[in-house]
């Protein structure tokens, strides 16, 4: 059997670091805004006629085999975590060979790992039989990268890749729900710019610092919180209205209040290229994820991404063309 799968990544709009638990429960109507972007992670998954696991990364050309899944489950470490722990969940009865590719840059903050592991669970649970549903499989992702960067994870970034489109991620106490935003996918599109800094970032360190102080009542960490909470509702009204003007608003407020709550979430060069691209006609920018680097998104006027792309591509950083993912995961069979 051959099945290939794969999910897009995704850009946080507000409401980011809220979706970890227990955060979001001190937090009225808690809620995080994201998009799913056109950038995919994907796997290739072909059995094999004896018990060998063989994996190997695309992107990385890191490789790494097994003589079965038993001593898979019984190595001590492994070059190719990420796949490795999915495997052992999932225990396959056969051999296999599973390649993955990400169109993620190292460190991007798009939630490239956790579109891969949405990926390689939704191809192995389809390859076993497993029957779980889709929400299962956003909880089996959510713990098993917990298990591999051994912090605590968000929910957020598994649901562009679970369902594409615009997102409002719902934290409540009885669970998270994901509801759909009605936002005209072109409308947006001629609004996205997407820059990667180069500079990769450690999300579950500066994630995880940020969480210990807000577990030990750092007050001005939850103030904080607060108003991000405030500015994400906020954000998903806007969407809902098409108020573009508002959401740059909000994107400029979001940003200044998460700046305060960890140091080292921006750089000089984010610095710089949210002052040159708002001379260009950006409406707001944001780094992607817990920052330090990474992606930064800027909300531009329609007319302004060509300028906008100037500026950027001045400073030394990379655009990254993408559009609105309509799409979540898909699981195909390939033919013989």
């Amino acid at each position: 059997m051959r099945l290939h799968a794969k999910a897009p990544c995704r850009v946080d709009l507000a409401g980011g670091t809220l979706d970890i638990w227990p955060l979001y429960l001190y937090h009225d109507a808690a809620v995080t805004v994201n998009f799913a972007v056109t950038r995919y992670a994907s796997c290739l998954i072909e059995t094999r006629e004896d018990a060998r696991i063989e994996m190997y990364s695309r992107d990385t050309g890191a490789s790494e085999g097994f003589a079965s899944i038993e001593e898979l489950i019984a190595a001590p470490r492994y070059r190719l975590p990420l796949v490795a722990y999915q495997l052992r969940f999932f225990r396959p009865r056969t051999g296999l060979r599973i390649e993955t590719d990400s169109e993620a840059p190292v460190g991007a903050g798009i939630s490239g790992s956790s579109a891969l592991i949405i990926a390689i669970n939704a191809a192995l649970n389809r390859l076993t039989g497993a029957g779980y549903s889709l929400e299962r499989i956003r909880e089996i992702s959510q713990n098993i990268e917990s298990q591999v960067i051994r912090v605590p994870t968000g929910s957020q970034d598994y649901y562009p890749a679970m369902y594409g489109g615009v997102n409002a991620i719902e934290l409540k106490p009885d669970g998270i729900h994901r509801q759909a935003i009605p936002v005209d996918f072109e409308e947006l599109n001629r609004r996205i710019v997407l820059a990667y800094t180069g500079a990769p970032r450690q999300s579950g360190i500066n994630n995880w610092e940020v969480m210990k102080a807000h577990i030990d009542g750092d007050r001005r960490v939850h103030r904080n919180f607060d108003q991000i909470a405030a500015i994400a509702q906020a954000m998903r009204a806007a969407l809902e209205k098409g108020d573009w003007e508002e959401v740059g608003r909000l994107l400029r407020q979001e940003w200044a209040h998460r700046r305060k709550n960890a140091p080292g979430i921006t750089t000089e060069l984010i610095d710089r290229l949210v002052e040159a691209t708002r001379k260009a006609g950006a409406l707001g920018a944001k780094v992607c994820g817990a920052g330090g680097g990474g992606c930064v998104f800027f909300l531009v006027e329609p007319g302004a991404q060509e300028k906008v792309v100037a500026a950027i591509e001045r400073l030394g950083a990379e655009v990254l063309p993408v559009k609105v993912a309509p799409r979540g995961v898909q699981v195909k069979r390939l033919s013989e």
